[in-house]
């Protein structure tokens, strides 16, 4: 193999490992920061300031080394060992983090500084060095100033290539692989393979020129390049963060959706590398016309990404319907690549052109790619904080990219008017022509929805926010309120208000006295508000969303039993892992809210790291309660969850919060202590909160025993994996198990997978062998049966099976007379009265 080939396959693995780094990083600062879009914009901006730092100062010394590629050696070498101080950082942030968050008196500003602090330290001095790989290698491979566009974007598309090689498999192959560390630790084997193979290939080199080192500092980049470079990183990063935001609004938005996305763009850019490679190589152009074609190329693709979009996904429906993984992965990458990637090509042909551009300028190569990257990275740091935190909650979506196409006309117009060697007669129509196709996508922006609303269904679209993290909005339905985030994901609503509330009551119905609740999810506030009917001294609520926040004081208030309003009540808006692991407060009861399994970033709610932390912040004697929607989970799952919170907490029981025939859900209630079952605290704790309190005690203990499960101690999920931060099984199973559902090979935890489940339970560990009910007489144990008899005659009764709706209403009334109604038919007509705080369960 010759010594450019060589090259090229280590500039490839170079990108990749940098990739693969990346979003590890923006992971494990998640864990750190919290998975908010703050989160993930400080980890972006700190990566990419290392980045543009790393290029500028190598490029200016490139031209001064008689070796760059050995240098170029040694940096790689550099990445490799600086990044293996992640482990040691992350470590020592999150053992003292409660401790200085406290000390800082719960400042915002004092909190932010920190976590810059910590980032900088973890990302910096790799992400330094990373940015002086390109420069050094462009300085070792361009031995002619004639070559400097042809050869500098070879090298950027080679290595643009390797970072989404790397984007993909980070997303879709190595966690699960090799878990997380593994996955890092392949990154620093990549780099350290890079690096020594760089050093030995650099021996066999010359030592370059003197007179091209002594050059390297002589020249400065026109400023019209220096603004297309700077501004052109500013739109690409913008409209790369606004492509991701509308997928958002159609996907599954797991892991892999957001791999494909990211690595679909970084592919558009490697191949927009590759179209200003063959465009340099070309000597019939003018180098002022192409650059103005390509940004007024750039401007129009822009402006039509709403239509494109659009039709695409007509009118913003969910992709891949009814379609295995794999059917489902093609028909996201086919959509992705052609709303990103032809257009996507052209965004990333300007950077890399503008290489041919400099060819004559008589500085070192290695300078002018290090300082063109530089000034390229800090306007894609400025162009992601903008995208995300201006753009889309001032404008939304569609008028930002209105707006980032008029930057490119205007650019285009510059170009065309310093560069362009053309007639006046002709230039200037054409700078007015771009000035005028500026100004009116700017002032008319696309009649186009950003929701999806079904009329049909009698829905209507009450108030919608573009924010920082996501499209979040209020529909009203048949007088019914509920809060749907990024299009198809709905966080509870009024129409469920009872169901809401029982989220809080079912679980805390044995605890003896909660005056301090944490809830984690807020959603609608209905379930967090319901703990107020206990008369807590303090309810704490974490909602990742700020815009969910607002939008449930606004319009929920009347179902929240005053949640907003009430003095002991603090809600805020950050991640509740987050929350949790900063805080030194502890509190008798956390309640996590009902997560979607296959969503990125919920796999962290399920891991043995985030229960051990929630664990600590439990008193003696505390709950933590999982709610789990079995109407999106496998056995497969649920056996994982339980599994892992079983490894934390020392007794873990299992409450139904529903007697639905189908879509229930199951609360996985992790003790601190061992302690059984005291039915007097059940009994009074369901008088208190139903709705016919002057019932005998018989009809509460009932009442509350119906919705036991079982325990833990069953074994019955002892050869289910656990589930941590390092190989996060949920985040990565779920979404397969979803598409797997919708294509009938699958299924979730519902009908009779549910009533099956509920009698192995049973038949595991019976309830009068079970630790957890100890001490509870023959008619009370019969309660227990009964909750499960009746849960399956439902749905027996759902399904049409009448002989054994009818056997398992026979059982339920001989186990619960007091609850029985004689039923309108042998299988037992719905109706049987029986109700829990006030819900029917019809």
């Amino acid at each position: 193999m010759n010594h450019s080939a060589l090259l090229a396959i280590l500039f490839f693995i170079s990108g990749a490992a940098a990739l693969i780094y990346q979003v590890l990083w923006v992971r494990e600062l998640g864990l750190l920061f919290g998975s908010t879009a703050e989160a993930a914009a400080l980890t972006i901006a700190i990566f990419f300031a290392g980045i543009a730092l790393g290029g500028w100062f190598w490029g200016a010394r490139a031209g001064q080394t008689p070796r760059p590629l050995r240098t170029f050696g040694l940096l790689e070498i550099g990445v490799a060992i600086t990044a293996l101080g992640h482990f040691l950082v992350a470590d020592i942030y999150f053992a003292i983090y409660p401790t200085l968050y406290a000390a800082m008196g719960a400042s915002p500003v004092l909190e932010t500084f920190l976590k810059a602090l910590v980032a900088a330290t973890i990302l910096m001095p790799s992400a330094f060095l990373m940015g002086g790989t390109l420069p050094l290698m462009g300085q070792h491979v361009v031995r002619a100033r004639d070559e400097l566009g042809r050869q500098g974007s070879r090298l950027y598309a080679i290595n643009t290539a390797g970072g989404a090689t790397g984007a993909l498999v980070a997303g879709f192959v190595l966690p699960m692989a090799l878990g997380y560390s593994g996955a890092y630790l392949l990154a620093v084997g990549m780099d350290l393979l890079v690096g020594l193979s760089a050093v030995v290939l650099a021996r066999r080199v010359l030592p370059m020129a003197t007179q091209q080192r002594q050059a390297a500092s002589a020249s400065r980049l026109p400023f019209l390049i220096w603004s297309v470079a700077f501004l052109s990183g500013v739109v690409t990063l913008a409209v790369e963060v606004i492509w991701t935001r509308l997928f958002a609004q159609v996907l599954q938005n797991s892991v892999y959706t957001y791999s494909l996305v990211l690595t679909t763009f970084l592919a558009a850019l490697a191949l927009g590398a590759g179209l200003a490679n063959w465009l340099a190589r070309q000597k019939v152009f003018h180098p002022g016309h192409v650059l103005s074609l390509l940004l007024f190329g750039s401007a129009l693709v822009v402006a039509g990404t709403p239509w494109l979009f659009h039709a695409v996904t007509g009118g913003l429906g969910y992709l891949g319907h009814g379609q295995d993984f794999l059917g489902y992965v093609l028909a996201v990458l086919e959509a992705a690549s052609i709303v990103m990637l032809l257009p996507g090509v052209v965004l990333g042909a300007v950077l890399p052109y503008l290489l041919r551009l400099m060819q004559g300028e008589g500085a070192a190569p290695g300078a002018v790619l290090g300082r063109l990257i530089a000034v390229n990275t800090a306007g894609a740091i400025l162009g992601a904080l903008l995208a995300g935190f201006a753009l889309l909650p001032v404008f939304g979506s569609w008028q930002s990219l209105q707006l980032l196409a008029a930057v490119y006309l205007v650019l285009g117009a510059a170009t065309l008017g310093i560069m362009g060697n053309i007639r006046l007669s002709v230039k200037a129509p054409g700078m007015l022509l771009a000035i005028t196709a500026a100004i009116f996508v700017v002032t008319v922006p696309p009649e186009l929805e950003t929701i999806r609303i079904n009329p049909m269904r009698g829905e209507n679209l009450v108030e919608m926010r573009e924010g920082r993290a996501a499209h979040t909005a209020v529909i009203e339905r048949e007088g019914n309120l509920a809060i749907r985030v990024n299009n198809y994901y709905t966080l509870g609503g009024s129409g469920a208000m009872i169901a809401e509330r029982n989220q809080t009551l079912i679980p805390l119905l044995a605890h003896p006295d909660p005056r301090e609740i944490f809830f984690l999810g807020m959603g609608t506030g209905i379930t967090a508000g319901a703990a107020l009917f206990l008369d807590p001294e303090r309810v704490t609520v974490c909602e990742i969303l700020p815009d969910v926040v607002e939008l449930a004081e606004a319009h929920f208030g009347s179902y929240t039993n005053g949640l907003f309003e009430d003095e002991r009540v603090t809600i805020h808006a950050e991640d509740g892992r987050h929350c949790l692991a900063r805080s030194t407060a502890r509190y008798d009861a956390i309640i996590a809210d009902l997560f979607t399994p296959w969503k990125a970033g919920t796999g962290n709610l399920y891991t043995l790291e985030h229960y051990r932390i929630a664990s600590s912040r439990l008193k003696e004697g505390g709950f933590y309660v999982q709610w789990v929607p079995l109407y999106q989970v496998s056995m497969a799952e649920l056996e994982i969850i339980a599994r892992t919170m079983n490894e934390v907490f020392p007794q873990l029981t299992l409450w139904r919060g529903d007697l639905y025939a189908e879509r229930s859900i199951l609360a996985l209630v992790g003790s601190t202590d061992e302690a059984p079952l005291d039915i007097s605290v059940l009994r009074e704790n369901a008088r208190a909160t139903a709705t016919n309190p002057d019932m005998p005690d018989a009809y509460f203990e009932a009442m509350g025993l119906k919705l036991y499960a079982g325990n833990a101690r069953s074994g019955l999920f002892g050869d289910a994996a656990i589930n941590t931060d390092n190989r996060p099984i949920i985040e990565y199973q779920a979404p397969r198990t979803h598409r797997a559902v919708l294509t009938g090979s699958a299924r979730w935890v519902t009908g009779l997978e549910r009533d099956g489940f509920y009698r192995l339970l049973a038949e595991a560990l019976a309830p009068s062998s079970d630790p957890y009910l100890a001490g509870l007489d023959e008619d009370r144990l019969g309660y227990v049966d009964a909750g499960r008899i009746y849960a399956a005659y439902r749905g027996q009764h759902h399904r049409g099976e009448s002989e054994a709706a009818a056997e398992s209403w026979q059982a339920f009334t001989t186990l619960t007379p007091a609850f029985a109604r004689r039923p309108d038919s042998p299988a037992g007509q719905v109706g049987s009265g029986v109700t829990m705080f006030g819900l029917s369960e019809d």
